[in-house]
């Protein structure tokens, strides 16, 4: 009997311990570099990924896969819907290029007409914790739950140097606060592809740029004295071809996901099938937060130490 009771006990701290680890942050920050229209040839070419030293630091040293697929229609509010709230077009309800709202009811409601996303989770099981949320493009506005979060900025690029952007806005930010989860959205290669072409020198020197404010913002979490306690994290939306993006074809489909900083496996390269949601999850996973059971994302642990 005591033999018995021995065992059982035993089995319960295991699984305890087992939840508390699921559940446990796996860093105290994590910021969540978000780039509109990052397809992955620059990435698989040495000799452009070359002309990217941020990125392809944090490849080296952190983990990644190049194969994560958008949902469909490779469109982006469709996308970055999945990226923040875990579910495929089908049941978070974006279903047009510029959704400002789901067009059809979602699987979940947040009580506001929209589906929960990772700032919804956050707030309700970590409500003490600083999140932010800035974009140049206000199409992210609607897909974020602002009601969820402390702070949240548009600002109009159009006219305006990047780095100003960066500098004013993310940078400021993650001094003055040292978020808990961040999110720094940057829309320039997709306005490039679309005007000029994806794969074309333009689209290239845009994607160089964008490496530039990525070292900005590592640099931006070592003046906080957040960085080793930071998860970085860098991922897109969908690629393009010519100049245009939405069909089923691998060019449109496949992103980068990039893994970086505090517990994050150095040289790693994901091998598995990984998909739009799966990032969401991801990003719960490393803020130790539970997901809802109608996510379909799932977090990919094998990118973690």
């Amino acid at each position: 009997m005591m033999k018995r009771f021995f065992l059982i006990a035993l089995a319960a701290l295991v699984l305890c311990c087992s939840c508390s680890d699921e559940a446990r942050p796996k860093a105290g920050h994590v910021i969540f570099i978000g780039v509109d229209g990052v397809s992955t040839p620059a990435f698989k070419d040495p000799a452009l990924l070359s002309r990217m030293p941020n990125l392809k630091m944090m490849m080296e040293e952190g983990s990644y896969t190049l194969e994560k697929r958008s949902v469909m229609p490779s469109a982006s509010a469709i996308n970055w819907a999945s990226i923040f709230n875990g579910l495929p077009t089908e049941q978070h309800g974006y279903g047009n290029w510029n959704s400002t709202k789901p067009e059809i009811p979602p699987v979940l409601d947040n009580g506001r007409g929209m589906p929960p996303t990772i700032y919804t989770l956050l707030r309700q099981q970590r409500p003490d914790s600083e999140t932010g949320c800035v974009y140049n493009w206000d199409g992210i506005g609607p897909l974020i739950d602002e009601e969820a979060i402390n702070y949240h900025l548009y600002r109009n690029t159009e006219n305006n140097p990047l780095e100003k952007y960066i500098r004013e806005v993310a940078v400021k930010y993650i001094l003055e606060k040292k978020p808990t989860f961040f999110t720094i959205y940057i829309g320039n290669p997709d306005e490039v592809g679309h005007n000029e072409g994806w794969d074309t020198p333009s689209y290239y020197k845009s994607l160089e740029e964008t490496d530039r404010m990525v070292g900005i913002i590592l640099q931006a979490c070592k003046d906080a004295g957040i960085f080793d306690d930071t998860i970085f994290v860098f991922s897109s939306d969908h690629g393009g071809s010519e100049k245009g993006h939405g069909e089923l074809k691998m060019l449109h489909l496949e992103t980068p996901l990039i893994l970086y900083g505090k517990h994050i496996r150095k040289g790693y390269v994901l091998d598995e099938p990984t998909m739009q949601y799966d990032l969401s999850a991801t990003l719960a996973y490393a803020l130790g937060l539970k997901i809802p059971q109608a996510w379909r994302g799932r977090s990919l642990k094998a990118m973690f130490d």
